[in-house]
């Protein structure tokens, strides 16, 4: 490597340290930025890669209304409606109780998208049912983290990761969702099982049960249950390989064929899912919008701002000449390609706690090398996305992981150092399957 390599990489290592000393995520990214693009003489590019970011609507529209969607699922009770259906089984098999508290983390994840807004939902009926399990502080968040991070937003075309990887690979975010679930099953079965048996050594005692916490409490309607599918199930119903419902592009305010139809398609859904839910909620609806753009302005500080300062990091790598680096060295041993597709943003994701940001910023990397070797790019963005979701899920600054913390009353770093060898394992099982040609 040259100079400017050698720098730039001085500088990534700084801001990992940054990072580890507890700074701000997105001041440290943002600053390692700035000084990569004074290393290669030039700051307009990192500047420019910020403003373009920071309104970007592939990135706003997507995430905001998504978690505007989470929010009005909290306050209308839709979610607990969903979990209560999918816990009810573990109250009367209390020996599937962690992989099917992981199960349900991991499907309620789909629909709600947001990580942290599914340990809300989920924690609020699953933690109560371990305790009364028997089962210790450390057990209980771990298998809340694990199942709602793991990566079960994949699964939704709505999922912004996967917006980015269609997006460089010219395709339909909806298109992307196959690769990534022939990913995310042996994922979830290898990271899953593995946890189950370490949590074998925190044998349940004989508790009485837990009183039933007021979110759960009362009659289960089935309407509410329903709403969090709404979006998921317009999503799919629009897309290939279904093409069921036809959506004309003035109804998101776009031109035939342009490039914002796709993100603004999500918007779309999520929308619809806040009417669905206001429909159903009786004197709750004219609650709905407030929390709809509350969840907006959340999303934009806790998630778009990490995407703009990951980008503005990611132009910097690229301008220093690092991301050539790494193409050069796939090309000369093609074998590095999906090991590096895996566990370079599984590493990024460690330290900056975004799997979304991760994956718009890494994805890039890949792409090319992808696309010269022969190789599908959607089939690489899956990987760089799933690696990126496991990092995120074992980040001791990741939202999810201080959620589950808070919820289960343990420590965070206890957390992530339950999950990791689970997370690693997956993930390591899938990078080989898909290396010798398996998946």
């Amino acid at each position: 490597m040259d100079t400017v390599a050698w720098g730039a990489a001085a500088v990534t290592a700084a801001a990992v340290a940054g990072v580890l000393r507890g700074l701000d995520v997105r001041l440290v990214l943002l600053a390692a930025a700035l000084a990569l693009g004074a290393i290669a003489g030039d700051l307009k590019p990192d500047v420019g890669q910020f403003l373009r970011t920071f309104s970007d609507e592939k990135f706003v529209v997507p995430i905001c209304t998504a978690m505007g969607f989470a929010y009005v699922l909290r306050a209308t009770g839709c979610d607990a409606h969903l979990v209560r259906v999918l816990v009810a089984p573990l109250r009367r098999v209390r020996w599937l109780t962690v992989p099917g508290v992981v199960a349900a983390g991991f499907l309620v994840n789909v629909p709600v998208i947001s990580q942290a807004s599914t340990a809300v939902c989920l924690g609020t009926v699953a933690v109560p049912l371990m305790r009364a399990a028997g089962f210790s502080p450390t057990t209980v968040g771990a298998t809340l983290l694990l199942g709602c991070s793991v990566g079960g937003e994949l699964l939704n075309p709505g999922a912004p990761e996967l917006n980015s990887v269609s997006e460089a690979a010219g395709g339909d975010p909806r298109a992307v969702v196959p690769d990534v679930a022939r990913l995310i099953g042996p994922m979830l079965a290898v990271s899953g099982a593995a946890f189950w048996l370490l949590s074998r050594r925190d044998r349940p005692g004989v508790v009485e049960p837990a009183a039933a916490p007021a979110e759960a409490s009362g009659r289960l309607n089935p309407l509410k249950a329903a709403v969090p599918l709404v979006p998921l199930a317009l999503l799919f119903l629009s897309g290939p390989p279904l093409d069921l419902v036809a959506v004309a592009p003035e109804w998101v305010g776009a031109a035939p064929g342009g490039r914002e139809v796709n993100s603004r398609l999500i918007g779309l859904a999520m929308l619809l899912g806040t009417l669905a839910a206001a429909a159903v909620s009786g004197r709750a609806a004219k609650g709905c919008m407030k929390a709809f753009f509350e969840g907006a302005g959340y999303g934009f500080t806790n998630i778009v701002s990490l995407i703009v300062t990951a980008n503005c990091f990611g132009r910097g790598i690229e301008q220093a000449g690092l991301a050539r680096h790494l193409g050069d060295l796939i090309a000369a041993a093609p074998g590095l390609l999906h090991p590096l597709a895996g566990f370079v943003p599984f590493a990024f994701a460690w330290v900056c706690g975004s799997g979304m940001a991760s994956t718009q910023s890494l994805y890039g990397f890949f792409h090319g090398p992808a696309v010269q070797l022969g190789a599908d790019p959607l089939a690489v963005g899956a990987l760089v996305a799933v690696g990126s979701a496991a990092g995120r899920t074992m980040s001791p600054v990741a939202a999810v992981v201080f959620m589950c913390a808070t919820l289960s009353g343990a420590r965070g770093p206890d957390l992530v150092k339950r999950v990791a060898g689970p997370l690693i394992l997956g993930l390591t099982t899938v990078v080989l399957l898909r290396t010798f040609g398996v998946l």
